[in-house]
């Protein structure tokens, strides 16, 4: 049985080899920077993350993402710089990314915590494929690699993000470039073409008492070709350090989409995610998904590990408290 699992995901990769998926990220509550350029910046504080993702654990060749980022905001939060770094591996294929991101934030109103702020982010793809890890089932298949094979083009990403102490909405779109100057590109098949992906967040902060928090947070995702996915997240906050709650994630119809079977299950994942303030300025954070397709029977979960280190800037007073520059630093979203 496990073969056969290991013969889906190569044929789900060789099927979406012409229009390669953003990875799954559970915990984008904490890395909004992976998705939304225009999230560079918001935590006003100089801020370095990275999360690893291990996705349906026990099956071969199957997903594994590892991202690192640093952001910050300058000229009194006006301007959010970023840089981002991606490495996602599915069985034979890969895909690493590297982007600067640039954000222009503007004060909405009186209120120094409302900001709109637009995002850019520019950089380069490598898409390759691992032909050692491939089996033709013809042997000599000149389509089959035998050997690594790479191709590089430059990206591009965009988004808005709207917040205020209390809730944030953003919109973002990725891979905007690279299909462009890769989708002409007939040589290998296999090697993966990325496809632009839609991005639409939204949540609030809701005061339940002095030492609890609500957080509901959700996420739309499209990719045009694949099935629409919508995550809905709901955390509790307690003591302004620790953060726990669960997720639910499924597939929704927004609109046709006449290469998709009309019979696909709509159900996808769900699970928990923790986040713990370890100190004022080091964050940690774990979620598990159990899906509910098919692969629940044979996998062991997905796991995902993030950490975040704020590092405060010269002349800071803020050491020592959980404050930020403009809130609580759990607050933020």
């Amino acid at each position: 049985m496990k073969k056969a699992i290991l013969i889906i995901i190569f044929i789900t990769s060789a099927v979406c080899a012409r229009a390669q998926q953003d990875a799954q990220v559970t915990q984008y509550i904490f890395n909004g920077i992976y998705i939304n350029p225009a999230y560079s910046g918001y935590k006003e504080d100089l801020y370095v993350q990275s999360y690893y993702r291990s996705q349906w654990v026990g099956i071969t060749g199957a997903p594994k993402s590892f991202a690192v980022a640093g952001d910050g905001s300058f000229m009194n939060g006006n301007v959010g710089l970023g840089v981002v770094l991606t490495n996602d591996q599915i069985g034979a294929q890969s895909v690493l990314t590297g982007y600067i991101n640039y954000a222009y934030r503007i004060r909405v109103g009186e209120n120094e915590n409302s900001r709109l702020a637009f995002g850019l982010a520019a950089g380069m793809m490598q898409l390759g494929i691992d032909g050692s890890k491939l089996n033709a089932v013809q042997p000599g298949d000149a389509a089959v690699p035998v050997s690594s094979q790479s191709r590089i083009a430059p990206d591009a990403n965009f988004g808005i993000y709207y917040s205020t102490e209390n809730y944030f909405a953003g919109v973002s779109a990725t891979n905007i470039l690279a299909r462009f100057v890769l989708k002409k590109d007939e040589s290998n098949i296999l090697v993966p073409i990325p496809q632009p992906h839609f991005y639409l967040t939204a949540g609030a902060l809701i005061s339940i008492n002095d030492q609890t928090k609500f957080k509901p947070v959700v996420l739309l995702k499209d990719d045009v070709k694949g099935p629409t996915s919508l995550d809905v997240d709901g955390f509790i906050l307690l003591n302004e350090r620790l953060s726990f709650g669960a997720f639910y994630r499924s597939s929704v119809k927004l609109y046709p989409k006449n290469n998709l079977q009309n019979d696909l299950p709509s159900q996808n994942a769900f699970g928990g995610i923790i986040e713990f303030f370890a100190t004022p300025n080091l964050r940690i954070g774990y979620s598990y998904d159990h899906a509910l397709n098919a692969l629940s029977n044979y996998n062991y979960g997905s796991h995902e590990f993030s950490v975040g280190l704020y590092i405060d800037k010269v002349g800071s007073n803020r050491t020592g408290s959980y404050s930020g520059s403009d809130g609580r630093r759990c607050y933020k979203f």
